[in-house]
């Protein structure tokens, strides 16, 4: 397949937005893509400019044969990872799941989830 700039225009990169409070606008960018970044006034001015400068850091990237990431996508996570801790800690943990009546999986999934 040739990897032009309508292939990678159509990859879901993800954009995030971040409103400047103190300045007034938004800060749009895509995270996948090192320095792609835009700001406007306006959510929609912003999501066209940001379109705009994807398409620009690309053809860039291309011209300049700079290897271009690709977007990650769900599938190339297993939802699992091993993780050592002190055994101080794994009876803490131990405790309070049995406590909560919860297995210790689902109550460090719950830890994580209120933390992140």
């Amino acid at each position: 397949m040739n990897k032009d700039i309508s292939y990678y225009m159509d990859l879901p990169y993800r954009m995030e937005v971040v409103e400047d409070k103190e300045e007034g606008g938004f800060t749009f960018y895509c995270p996948e893509l090192p320095g792609c970044m835009t700001c406007a006034e306006t959510l929609a001015e912003g999501f066209q400019m940001l379109e705009d400068a994807k398409r620009a850091w690309l053809t860039a990237c291309l011209e300049d044969r700079v290897p271009i990431p690709e977007p990650t996508r769900l599938e190339d996570y297993s939802g699992q990872f091993k993780l050592r801790l002190p055994k101080s800690l794994h009876r803490h943990l131990a405790q309070k799941s049995s406590e909560e009546g919860v297995s210790m999986n689902q109550y460090c999934v719950y830890l994580l989830s209120r933390g992140s």
